[in-house]
Formats: C-alpha cells, structure tokens, sequence
C-alpha cells in the first residue's frame, strides 16, 4: 500500500477537547469551519459537512506523461542479445499492443478507458489525510499529510495499474496473465483486476514474503490466482536456482525470470508488471493528480513530498505530477525518495544499464542497479527488495529533479515512533512501508 506524506505551511488548523473527545477543526481561507470528531472507539464523525471546494474532487481522467516535459529525454532500453535500442516487436511476446506504445509514448497526456475510470470508482478519488497525532508525536508545528491508497480491494496503490493492464490484456484476447510479487501487494491487485475481467492469474511470490506472509497468498488464491513460492520447481530457471541454492530466499529479480520464462514459451500468455516500467508509473500517476487538487482545494502547497520507494510505482506515481508543476515554476518543494538500507539502489546503487530480472531475459535498462543477480535480506518490507529502480525514476534523479535517502529496518522499527504509531493512528495503515517515510518525518520535522 501506498501512503505518501506532505509538509505544509498554509493552513491554519484548531485543535480543541470536549470532554473525552478531540475536535479538529481547519480553516482553509474564504471557507467556513468543518468539525472532525475522534471517538474512542477509533470511528470518525463529521459534524458540520464542509467542503472547502463547492466542486467535489473528481477522479482524473487522463494519465501523465513526465517524459514529455523533461529536458532531456531518458536512455531507451535495450535488447538483450544484441544490445540495440528495442523495437515495439520485441515486447510482443509479454505485453499488449497499448501498452508497449504508452511504454515510449512522448504524449503529455494520455486517456484513461471508462472501463478502467469505473473500476476506479471502487476506492477512488482516495483521501489526502492530516497526520495531527503525528504531528504531536514529532512535536512539530509542520503540518504533516499523507495520501491514503489502502481503500482498494487489494490494500494499496497497486490496482491502479493492475487493472487497466489486465483491461488491456482483455481486449486483445489474452487469457492468461502472470507475474512476480514481493509482500503480496502487487499479486493480490493482479488476481483483484483478474477476477474483474475473466483472466487467469499465476504469481510467482518471493519466497521469503511467502513464507512471512501466508494471509496474502490466501487473498490471490481468493481471487482465482495461482501461487508459487520463488524459485520454484514450476520453471526450468527456478529449478537451477534451488540446485544451486536449496534454501534461497528468492528476490523479485528471480521471481521476474520464472514469471516472464512463461510468458515467452505460451503464445496465449502475457507478463504484468507491478512497478519499474513506464507503463505501470504512468498509470500511477492518478496519485499525485488527485492530489494537486486535493491541495490546491484546501489552500496548501507541500514544502516536502516523501514516498518510500521500491521499484518506483508509488513513489513516481505521487512525485511525477509535483515535479511538472515545479518545472512549471509554480511550486519549488523538495521531493525525497526513502528506500530500504538493506536494498539501496539509488543511493548506493551504481548508474548503468542492467537487465530488469536475475535470468537477463528482459531488456537491459539504464537505472540505478545494484546488479541483477543481487539478493538482498529477507527484511518485512518486501515489497522493496528489487536490485534496480525504475529507469525513469533513475533519470530524473540523475537530472536533479529529486532526493534519495535510504533507511535501515531496524531504525524503521525504533522505539516510541513505532509503538505510539500502531496505538494512535484512527485509519488503517500499512505500517511497514510507512516506516521508511515516518522516520524521515521524525528527522525532518522535529526541527523545522
């Protein structure tokens, strides 16, 4: 899941106590009072219905395109045999037509499918939300958001992407798709978008995150999916892994190999993927479009945008629409980038073309790599354990155009933060990923 967090400096909140309850009130300007009570209980009430813009946020229709905005364009991918700038034919084997044109499409802007846009309707627009007990916890006057992608069938920002890849799959008569997933959060938003669309799913799942977490297995085999733990005896790469490496944790790198083997050898089977593509961040970019207009109605402009990063999905999906605008001049925040100590490719990764899985059956791409073959530590947050990041993302950083800062787990589960944390929060939070954001936050706001 995706929570994605703000510092502010332009609204001016209340804050009150009657009796046992908390009331929350914010005046953005021009705008008349609205009431936010915190039962007990961990329910919210409103009282005093307000909306700050008498417009509703609507869910955007049309994805960003940050490529067509940038100064320079980014490296394209290669192919893996012969090393030549790859052709829309060589993706044919793992991807549909539409997506290997939004792939490297320069569009600024492209239109997302009403099919989609209804199935979006499900969680979206999702809430831009003020962390006050954070804020408390920091003891900091900064004002603290964060965007709230867990309101989707599957948990996290995920679907965004997993079904219009899926829709696009349908519609050319694809049957069957497959994928890897680290935590579970990208196989359980491709079995979601799945069942929606009559495919079949087939998820090759880390074994390390497979093993630490059974209850998200138990959501993909819910929605139809078929699981493996990676490396499996299902592919002839898994198998030359566990020959090797009896007890292997696995890596996405490795679950990537076995997952894309089978799309290659199935004319009737395409390949998906979770985050790392242009694709699956344009997608995404839905994130940071809510969002601007989430802001915008409240009266704020962020000072500080920070996203924990992976592969790249949810970072870029938030981050890319704030960085057109501070293209556009008309906001200047700094945008920081946290990823894990155990897995840090663009901080301590090196600048280089590098093939996206540890078999080097996809193309060579121009990212921060720490090697394709790199197995990092089974830490929880397994969603973030990818060797590379996504090439766009690396660009960018490599332009100057944002932060990176990498965190280790144990400082992510640190005393008090995390305690206070899981007893004071009212909204359900992956708390996991979150850490990596919060205890930036602590760095950062306690001093501000």
């Amino acid at each position: 899941m995706a929570e994605s967090c703000f510092l502010s400096s332009s609204l001016k909140p209340r804050l009150s106590f009657r009796g046992n309850d908390q009331w929350i009130s914010c005046f953005p300007p021009n705008a008349r009072a609205c009431n936010l009570r915190i039962l007990s209980n961990s329910r919210a009430s409103i009282t005093a219905p307000y909306t700050p813009d008498p417009k509703p946020i609507g869910i955007p229709r049309q994805w960003y395109n940050l490529i067509a905005d940038l100064p320079v364009q980014p490296p394209p991918p290669l192919h893996p045999k012969t090393f030549e700038p790859i052709k829309p034919e060589d993706l044919s084997p793992l991807f549909p037509d539409e997506l290997i044109k939004q792939e490297a499409t320069t569009e600024r802007f492209i239109d997302i499918p009403e099919e989609v846009i209804d199935v979006y309707r499900l969680w979206r627009p999702t809430p831009l939300i003020r962390a006050k007990r954070l804020e408390k916890l920091l003891d900091t006057p900064a004002r603290i958001y964060y965007k709230y992608e867990g309101g989707s069938p599957a948990g996290s920002h995920k679907p965004n992407t997993a079904v219009p890849q899926v829709w696009y799959n349908a519609q050319q008569g694809v049957k069957n798709v497959v994928t890897e997933t680290g935590a579970g959060q990208w196989g359980s938003s491709l079995a979601f978008a799945s069942s929606l669309f009559g495919l079949n799913c087939e998820v090759w799942q880390v074994r390390a995150s497979y093993d630490q977490k059974p209850y998200r297995k138990l959501m993909m085999q819910t929605w139809g999916a078929k699981v493996h733990p990676s490396p499996s005896t299902v592919t002839e790469y898994g198998r030359k892994i566990l020959e090797r490496y009896p007890s292997s944790p696995g890596s996405l790198g490795i679950a990537i190999s076995e997952a894309v083997e089978v799309a290659a050898m199935n004319a009737d089977t395409k390949y998906c993927l979770g985050s790392v593509l242009n694709h699956v961040l344009l997608h995404q970019t839905i994130i940071g479009e809510e969002c601007i207009k989430q802001m915008e109605a409240i009266g704020e402009t962020p000072d500080v945008i920070i996203g924990c990063t992976g592969g790249g999905s949810n970072f870029g999906g938030l981050a890319f629409p704030f960085i057109r605008e501070k293209l556009d001049g008309k906001i200047n925040p700094i945008i920081r980038a946290v990823e894990p100590a155990a897995c840090p490719s663009l901080t301590k990764g090196v600048y280089a073309y590098d093939y996206g899985d540890t078999a080097g059956m996809t193309p060579l791409m121009k990212m921060h790599t720490l090697g394709h073959d790199f197995i990092p530590d089974p830490i929880h947050a397994g969603g973030l354990r990818y060797h590379g990041m996504a090439p766009l993302i690396s660009h960018v950083y490599e332009l100057g155009f944002m932060e990176a800062i990498s965190i280790a787990q144990t400082e992510c589960f640190e005393g008090e933060l995390a305690s206070q944390l899981l007893q004071s929060y009212i909204y359900k939070i992956n708390i996991l990923k979150m850490y990596h954001k919060l205890v930036i936050q602590r760095r950062e706001f306690r001093h501000v």
